[in-house]
């Protein structure tokens, strides 16, 4: 019996977020499988057409609710859960708003969930990190049920577009929960990519001093459209916000170029960037570990090196 996937859609109302089609190439790995995309939102049809160009997508469900106007686990779930009924696996993106929303689907479906999926062995066997990456651990469960999982987003290619997916609408009749609800927002606004899914990244470490050493990465990053990031400890000491954190207990990235500017290099911090294509590290200290793993190094004062490479792009 093939297996019949849905990939609960990360948006943000009218944009369908990348990790989404980072979801449907994972569930094209299980060979065979049907791929379905959900999406639940006040009005879904912008986001909806996107998810029906993604290849391999065979058909769209979207859920259009008012309440749906903000990504509220709570309220998402129940809905997701409804539209689960017919399928083998379920799979969300490992971000923030699928670890929020997955395991409280696999909680009132009562399945197992695995999650960062980093690759699909069958239809109940995966593969996935463990110790910071230093170790891929085989996750095989038993039973033959339902799957719940949120797939390492670092790990997949995005799918290509091209497609033409039916939609669908969906109506569900649920009575939503009320007990949380939406308040406000904040996050810092920028016109640079999404630190997660941006192409290229530079990302600062302690060494940058203070939060205005910060500028001429800034600088740098507006040059050549790339989004920027920053260690732990330059995070710890306020020099960045916490959502700029890259890193085990940040934001784990994949993007074609990533330029480490003062970070040494810790366990932490390279777990978080290890599937990056090409990593360029400029450090003063030439016996920093994230020279172990860079594909070019620079030693040498970055608030020199840093203003050079900006005139040479400009």
């Amino acid at each position: 019996m093939s297996a019949r996937i849905l990939v609960v859609a990360e948006h943000d109302g009218t944009r369908l977020n990348p990790s989404t089609a980072k979801c449907v190439s994972c569930a094209g790995t299980l060979a065979g499988a049907e791929i379905v995309v959900a999406v639940c939102a006040a009005d879904a049809a912008a986001v909806a057409a996107q998810a029906a160009q993604l290849a391999g997508v065979s058909r769209v469900l979207t859920v259009e609710n008012p309440a749906n106007r903000h990504a509220l686990a709570a309220v998402l779930a129940p809905q997701v859960v409804a539209l689960a009924a017919p399928f083998s696996h379920v799979l969300g993106p490992s971000t923030t708003f699928g670890k929020d929303l997955m395991a409280r689907v696999a909680g009132l479906l009562d399945a197992p969930q695995v999650s960062d999926i980093m690759a699909i062995e069958s239809a109940q066997r995966f593969r996935r990190p463990i110790y910071a990456g230093n170790a891929i651990l085989t996750v095989e469960l038993a039973g033959g049920g339902k799957v719940v999982g949120t797939v390492r987003a670092a790990s997949f290619e995005a799918a290509a577009t091209g497609g033409s997916a039916p939609i669908e609408k969906v109506a569900l009749h649920l009575e939503l929960p009320t007990h949380t609800r939406f308040v406000s927002v904040s996050a810092a606004k920028t016109d640079r990519p999404d630190l997660q899914t941006a192409r290229r990244v530079i990302s600062g470490g302690r060494a940058l001093g203070s939060a205005d050493g910060f500028k001429i990465l800034y600088s740098l990053a507006d040059k050549i459209g790339a989004a920027v990031g920053a260690s732990r400890a330059a995070v710890d000491a306020g020099y960045a916000p916490n959502e700029m954190q890259v890193g085990q207990t940040g934001k784990i990235i994949a993007p074609e170029l990533y330029v480490a500017v003062g970070i040494s290099g810790a366990i932490q911090h390279l777990t978080g960037i290890k599937d990056a294509r090409t990593i360029v590290a400029i450090n003063k200290d030439g016996e920093a570990p994230i020279f172990e793993v860079a594909d070019f190094g620079l030693v040498g004062d970055l608030f020199q090196i840093i203003p050079e490479i900006e005139k040479l792009v400009g």
